[in-house]
């Protein structure tokens, strides 16, 4: 009879410990995956659903973490991507649904002027943006999570699969480009 009581105590105990290393990991880590999802989105709302998917998506797969792999800071950051990964391809799913429903209408000059405007004012973002979009995938991604999320290049490693080798390589050279990418730009518009 003293043995389940003394088994449910330990399975008590080793439950305690997770939900602690749980939420030290959230604490450590809440604002750099917010930030993560806030460079991507504008709208406060979805920022704050793809954050808590986020967590809940690390809650639910706590015990599959295997700190062999990696830390548990990239660990997460692969759990980010994949959350971001299956919004874009929701999203991209009721965009089209809703472009079939929805008519579209003409602008009035004023509202024409004012986003041109808008459109002139971030022309080095879109062009840093262009670059970052004719980058291939993977070469992407690095540069995301280590000069975006400011994640270590050990741990971009650990999130994306890859040798640390390899992520510092391709870290290296997708800096080179970029760097030639804006030399390359300012001097064709100055």
């Amino acid at each position: 009879m003293t043995a389940r009581p003394a088994a449910a105590a330990r399975e008590e105990a080793a439950d305690g410990g997770a939900i602690a290393e749980f939420e030290r990991l959230y604490r450590a880590n809440v604002d750099a995956v917010m930030a993560y999802f806030a460079r991507r989105s504008r709208d406060p709302h979805v920022v704050a659903d793809l954050t808590a998917d986020t967590f809940v998506a690390v809650i639910a797969s706590f015990g599959a973490f295997d700190p062999r792999k990696g830390t548990a800071r990239a660990w997460m950051f692969g759990i980010a991507r994949r959350v971001y990964a299956s919004y874009c391809e929701a999203r991209s799913q009721q965009q089209h649904r809703l472009q079939r429903l929805a008519g579209r209408r003409d602008l009035d000059q004023d509202e024409v002027e004012e986003l041109l405007g808008r459109i002139d004012a971030e022309r080095a973002g879109r062009d840093l943006v262009a670059a970052l979009a004719s980058l291939p995938e993977r070469d992407r991604a690095v540069i995301e999570l280590v000069d975006l999320a400011g994640l270590r290049p050990k741990e971009a490693a650990a999130a994306l699969g890859l040798p640390p080798g390899v992520v510092r390589m391709r870290l290296m050279r997708t800096r080179a480009r970029l760097r030639q990418h804006a030399t390359t730009t300012n001097h064709d518009q100055g």
